[in-house]
């Protein structure tokens, strides 16, 4: 059991070889022609500078939170938060950079058809997922290997837990920057580009085109891989500091717990990690089976890319019931198949919500359907079915998850009904969030292919390459809509369980700093909390929006004044091009500036709330984990939802392209665009990013806060 946490490290490591075979392969791979390449470096360079300018942002308020931790717990702690964000940093520019290689290389490959396109939009995509999963796994199986096993620092676990709070804030700032500068570009390119000059997505004469396509890498890639990153590490720490924090294990010796015996905890804390072993392992396996075929048929693609999902789901899955068996035969467990039991059911459920994303978000089934022939109605009775079908999803997806924390209560009780202060079914729900996140290395590959087709779409139409080759990006891209929503679905539900056990872990580390807390809503402290908990969601969401709002009117004003001021760019005559680097230069800018407040909400409400009550935070955690779940369902899939419906009437449908009807659907995918990129996505982090706050700050609210 012992040796769990090297097998872990070595999977980590193995995760990050293949991914320098797949960015090597992709390297490989023909960028295209003079004019290609000139696109493709053109997005790099603004992708790089954004990051870049990010960082540097992002970079003073790491710093801050070093100095606060050091202070607060120990240096330990900023030494492991440091790590955690750094790592974070480097997975999303890692893949990055190779997906702004692999566009124009997809491009290239359309030319000969989705069997060439497909596997290197992955190969693209699988740098980005297995640099994520790796990188994650292998910081995190140093910091425990070094603070708890070498070291035995004072405290262990809360400076465990700031890894994952160095991991939040870098997710937290990735998605919300990043989601701004995607979408302001997006709107600006859509709303001037397509509804008032009446020219296709992507076209050359657009300024707000490269701006657009640099959004996808640093929104889609960068900000969805530290996103997922934090998720994965997170659903790791939350079991872990489970049972440290409620077996009280003691600081002088980091795998040692009162009346509870070395093997039992060993296996309680090397089981979460043994999971993400085998996932890890599963994940690089099923890679392996992603090809392409010649059939540009959403179905056909759907099938080839879902397949490296299947196949690393089942083999965890297999692999999951032999080391419940290993780890919980005899000891103190009732049952070893109960937490093999708690472990699939997450999975199992994390799969169920991305699909019923896909069902909500596909343009294969009704609730698109439906609101693309709301169109022919005008933009209101299309916003209308996409706000009624986001809202009805929130409804399947809160059953599922429901479900998912009833299964795994279930199969922890049947491993063990109690140890020490921990409950068996609390300890379920916690290795159930691990179960939905264990195969993340494949799932983020997949996620990630959906921007780097999107961006061949993009330079295909830039080059002005032949009317086929956009045909076989379309149908990538398009399929690259339906991944993105399945891979939320995913983190948002691994937020909801992760978010719980993380809460439980707070709840233990108060009783174990001699404090106390009541979820007593008769309290005054309690409820007042409880309602700044389902406040908050609502601000960071509007908050956001209206930073997407601001910076896209001011994009849309750039793009109207080039259009009006450079003779000929509207006309598209030869020789006049945009000036794309203002464009550019207008997302960078209003999205690190208003990245700022939304960020420092989610770290600093619950510090202040906190310090100020016990029991009202308790109350704004709780709060915040129902409206801010239900709202993260309801943007994310409202969102993607009318961008299928927009793209349902572009490939023919009442109308097609250019029809009022197209109008329309633009609308509604303008409105979407913030919903499904930027504060949906943004929602999860914020959950988890307020619960680990509070958990690593739970014994200073004890010690030196007012209540």
């Amino acid at each position: 059991m012992e040796a769990i946490p090297y097998l872990a490290l070595g999977s980590a490591l193995a995760a990050l070889l293949l991914a320098g075979y797949f960015f090597n392969n992709v390297k490989a791979a023909s960028p295209g022609d003079e004019r290609m390449v000139f696109l493709m470096t053109e997005i790099q360079k603004g992708a790089r500078a954004f990051l870049k300018a990010e960082y540097t942002w992002v970079s003073a308020f790491v710093a801050v939170m070093i100095v606060l931790l050091a202070f607060v717990i120990s240096g330990w702690a900023s030494l492991a938060y440091l790590l955690g964000a750094v790592l974070s940093a480097t997975a999303g520019y890692a893949g990055m950079t190779v997906a702004t290689m692999a566009n124009a290389r997809t491009t290239e490959a359309a030319k000969e058809g989705p069997g060439k396109a497909l596997p290197i939009a992955f190969r693209g995509g699988a740098v980005m997922g297995f640099a994520v999963a790796g990188l994650a796994l292998s910081g995190l199986m140093i910091s425990y290997l070094l603070f708890v096993r070498f070291l035995e620092v004072g405290q262990p676990f809360e400076v465990l837990t700031a890894y994952g709070l160095g991991a939040s804030t870098i997710a937290l700032f990735s998605r919300v920057g990043g989601g701004i500068y995607t979408k302001a570009a997006d709107v600006g390119a859509d709303l001037v580009g397509k509804v008032e000059a009446g020219i296709p997505e992507d076209d050359p004469r657009n300024p707000a085109t490269i701006a657009d396509n640099v959004g996808d890498n640093v929104g889609d890639v960068a900000g969805m891989g530290a996103d997922l990153f934090e998720s994965y590490a997170g659903s790791i720490i939350a079991p872990i500091s489970l049972v440290a924090f409620a077996l009280a294990v003691a600081s002088d010796d980091g795998l040692s717990a009162a009346g509870v015996g070395d093997d039992t905890l060993l296996a309680l804390i090397g089981f979460p990690i043994a999971v993400a072993f085998v996932g890890m392992v599963a994940s690089i396996i099923g890679s392996l089976f992603v090809k392409g075929g010649d059939s540009t048929d959403s179905k056909a693609l759907s099938h080839a890319l879902h397949l490296g999902t299947n196949v690393a789901m089942g083999l965890t899955v297999i692999a999951t019931v032999g080391i419940a068996f290993w780890l919980f035969s005899g000891n103190e467990f009732d049952s070893p198949i109960g937490l093999a039991i708690s472990v699939i059911g997450g999975l199992v459920v994390g799969w169920a919500l991305g699909k019923t994303a896909e069902y909500y978000t596909s343009d294969h089934f009704s609730p698109v359907q439906k609101i693309a022939q709301q169109t022919e109605t005008g933009p209101a009775t299309t916003i209308l079915g996409g706000i009624s079908a986001g809202m009805v999803s929130v409804a399947a997806s809160v059953v599922l998850i429901l479900a998912g924390v009833g299964i795994a209560y279930w199969g922890g009780e049947l491993a063990f009904d109690s140890i020490g202060a921990l409950e068996g079914g609390i300890y379920g729900i916690a290795v159930a969030a691990i179960g939905m996140l264990a195969t993340t290395g494949v799932v983020v590959s997949v996620d990630a292919y959906g921007p780097i087709a999107d961006n061949a779409g993009g330079i295909a139409e830039m080059a002005e390459l032949d009317p086929s080759v956009r045909e076989v990006t379309d149908a990538l891209d398009s399929l690259g809509n339906t991944t993105a929503a399945i891979a939320k679905g995913f983190a948002v539900g691994s937020a909801a369980l992760t978010a719980l056990a993380l809460f439980k872990s707070f709840e233990f580390a108060v009783e174990g700093a001699g404090g106390a807390l009541s979820l007593d809503i008769g309290s005054i402290d309690v409820f007042v909390g409880l309602f700044l908990g389902a406040m908050l969601p609502f601000l960071f969401a509007a908050l956001t929006i209206d930073a997407v709002g601001r910076a896209a009117q001011e994009m849309i004003e750039e793009v109207r004044r080039q259009f009006r001021e450079i003779p000929g760019l509207r006309e598209g005559k030869e020789g006049v091009v945009p000036d794309s680097a203002r464009c550019v230069e207008i997302s960078t800018q209003a999205s690190l500036k208003e990245m700022i407040i939304p960020g420092a909400l989610a770290v600093v409400v619950p510090l202040v709330v906190g310090y100020v009550s016990i029991n009202a935070l308790g109350g704004l955690l709780a709060g915040a984990l129902v409206t801010g779940f239900a709202l993260a369902i309801f943007m994310a899939n409202a969102g993607g939802a009318w961008d299928n419906a927009k793209k349902y009437i572009e490939a023919g449908a009442h109308g097609g392209k250019g029809s009022d009807q197209h109008k329309a659907a633009v609308v509604g995918d303008t409105v979407g665009d913030p919903f499904k990129d930027t504060s949906g996505p943004s929602m999860n982090i914020l959950l988890k990013v307020m619960t680990i706050v509070s958990l690593v700050f739970a014994t200073f609210f004890v010690n030196n806060g007012l209540s």
